[in-house]
């Protein structure tokens, strides 16, 4: 998971809790009762948080972004497979030739 998700996930966490702070007192439990639930609603946020944070690590579970790249990988590894030897040939020239067009010049005398 990227550190930015598990920033967002904390924050929208405690943001939750403050609105449910709120709502409750809207509702008219008093702030004893709503800080109770609200925290209640903290603490649990937190401990499925870390909880499911725990699992993925324990499972070796893989982000969207791996599987994603995983999926690529195997994607172009079946199209390489079903290609001949004449389209392979012509791809990896046409890869070659994209590459010395996009690579800068050598400046003159560094022969």
């Amino acid at each position: 998971m990227r550190r930015i998700d598990v920033i967002g996930i904390g924050i929208g966490i405690f943001i939750a809790g403050g609105a449910l702070y709120v709502l409750l007192n809207q509702a008219g439990f008093d702030r004893l009762d709503a800080g109770i639930w609200s925290q209640v609603l903290l603490v649990g946020g937190l401990i499925g948080w870390v909880a499911t944070y725990l699992f993925r690590f324990a499972t070796k579970n893989m982000t969207y972004h791996q599987q994603l790249q995983d999926y690529t990988d195997a994607v172009l590894q079946k199209r390489w497979e079903k290609m001949t030897e004449e389209e392979r040939q012509a791809l990896l020239s046409e890869l070659k030739d994209s590459e010395s067009k996009e690579a800068p010049d050598a400046p003159p005398g560094d022969t």
